[in-house]
């Protein structure tokens, strides 16, 4: 591995391309439910103080009306990613009241999944298109599943490096990128995973087969576990569990999602889409939208007004990576701290710079099992896994990868200063060492004293009071309240502009499904 690495990164120095490569972009997306004191889910709006959910830049809501979404822009410096994300927890807690947000990526206790309220996008037609998507997924999946929280990662490098590619093609690379994270995304829950429990009340009587015991203190966990949320009782979808997306081409990747996306669900149809005047979900494909896909890294392009993802990404191929596979870090007040990003720069280097061969149906399921194993037994001294059709330790698997993580890591602190990158390597050789230093493994520990109540209500405390207590870092309130009413005006503008009925919005949306899917 590493004389492949040595070899581009030789190529690319003789370029003069190493500053664009060291100098990636990204972005956070971090989720997180709104709850009571108590621990209970906040059953109120959306504080209109935070501005209209559609239309904000930095605040926004999930699938229900109390998940909320934080989202940064894009930058080329981590401390700036930082700063910006911790702002806007501040500025979110300074219209909060005495709610506080849940730490964990299980949800908390749920006496009734109907009291889950879907979020309110307002009446424009796109709002209206996000509601009704949201009400096709909790007839789908079931409204429980879909609290579940994690943190999206966008990843991308400077446009003027693909010049210095080796065949100037982008959208190709990142499909590279793609195929060695899906080999090697087992990494991501045995280093941050921190799920390996959950709340009685998330499993509503569902039948499952995982193995699970019951603490002293009451919760659901798996000795090994190391990302439950990851698990097919997380946010999976058993509709979608054979689904095999191209990943060797872009385009191979766009004509295998637009078929799935045409492909009528018998299973799905039993729901019903517009029953008594009421939309149940938006059709009853096998998927509603592309963003039905349940999957852990994405390759995306930003849409245009009325685009689809498929369009953007036919119209200008892949612009960035949205990796999907992250907890959210309970330790954390913001739920991803430092070291976790930047070592998710240097892991996605890796997967950029390697040699990306295609994947197969083989490949495919071998990696399915690893990423599995990881999620249920991450911690299992002796844990195997499977490399190109070979038994391997998970830790030989790691001990091949670390002088490929070193090497970046040093060109990174080379080109940015200091020493962070190396060590952010050296805090995840730590929990490879030693599994109890893992986020999972420290969750177990907590959860010998406390319920999985209890500690989401005390971590959620905490972050409270030190975010409460921190001053603004890289904007300030005014620039947060212009925003408010900039988002305010914005969702009114839009119902304002609207000038068909929603019937004829959706039938204008997915009309080339009607025709055929080329």
């Amino acid at each position: 591995m590493l004389n492949q690495l040595q070899r581009r990164l030789d190529a690319l120095a003789a370029q003069d391309a190493l500053p664009l490569l060291f100098a990636p972009k990204r972005g956070v997306e971090r989720e997180a439910l709104r709850i009571e004191p108590q621990g209970t889910m906040a059953l109120t709006p959306h504080p209109k103080a935070l501005g209209a959910s559609l239309t904000n830049e930095f605040i926004t809501t999930d699938f229900a009306e109390n998940l909320m979404e934080f989202i940064t822009p894009v930058t080329d410096s981590v401390d700036e990613l930082m700063a910006s994300l911790t702002d806007i927890h501040v500025y979110t807690f300074k219209h909060l009241g005495q709610e506080r947000l849940w730490p964990l990526s299980m949800p908390c206790y749920i006496k009734d999944p109907k009291q889950i309220p879907l979020a309110d996008f307002g009446q424009s037609n796109i709002g209206r298109m996000k509601r009704v998507y949201r009400e096709g997924l909790k007839n789908r999946y079931g409204p429980v599943m879909q609290l579940i929280a994690g943190v999206h990662y966008n990843f991308s490098l400077p446009e003027g490096f693909w010049q210095h590619w080796p065949d100037g093609d982008q959208s190709s690379a990142y499909m590279g990128l793609l195929r060695n994270y899906r080999r090697l995304v087992w990494v991501l829950p045995y280093l941050f995973g921190a799920s390996p429990a959950l709340c009685g009340s998330f499993l509503c009587g569902q039948k499952h087969h995982l193995a699970f015991e019951k603490s002293a203190s009451g919760s659901l966990y798996m000795p090994y576990a190391t990302s439950l949320r990851l698990s097919d009782l997380g946010y999976t979808s058993s509709a979608q569990a054979g689904l095999r997306i191209d990943h060797n081409s872009i385009e191979g990747y766009i004509r295998d999602l637009r078929q799935v996306i045409a492909q009528p669900s018998e299973e799905f149809a039993k729901i019903g889409v517009k029953v008594d005047g009421e939309y149940r979900q938006l059709n009853s494909n096998l998927l509603q939208i592309e963003n039905e896909l349940y999957a852990p890294i994405r390759p995306k392009r930003v849409t245009e007004r009325g685009e689809k993802p498929t369009e953007a990404l036919a119209r200008g191929g892949v612009q960035y990576i949205e990796v999907r596979a992250l907890d959210v870090d309970p330790f954390s007040p913001t739920g991803v701290d430092i070291n976790t990003v930047r070592f998710m720069d240097i892991f996605l280097l890796g997967c950029l710079l390697l040699d990306a061969e295609p994947l197969d149906n083989t490949q495919w399921n071998e990696n399915l099992k690893n990423f599995q194993a990881t999620v249920l037994e991450g911690r299992k001294p002796g844990l195997m896994l499977t490399q190109k059709g070979q038994a391997i330790s998970m830790d030989d698997w790691f001990a091949e990868l670390m002088p490929v993580w070193q090497r970046i890591a040093e060109g990174l602190d080379a080109q940015q200063g200091g020493h962070g990158y190396q060590n952010s390597l050296k805090e995840q050789q730590a929990k490879i060492a030693d599994p109890t230093l893992t986020p999972s493994a420290r969750i177990l520990v907590a959860l010998k004293s406390h319920t999985s109540g209890k500690l989401g209500v005390t971590l959620a405390e905490a972050h409270r009071e030190a975010l409460l207590g921190r001053a603004y870092e890289r904007w300030s309130e005014a620039f947060f309240d212009a925003e408010t009413e900039r988002s305010l005006k914005a969702q009114a503008e839009l119902e304002a502009s609207d000038s068909e009925s929603f019937d004829d919005f959706l039938a204008d949306y997915f009309s080339d499904l009607s025709q055929g899917v080329a």
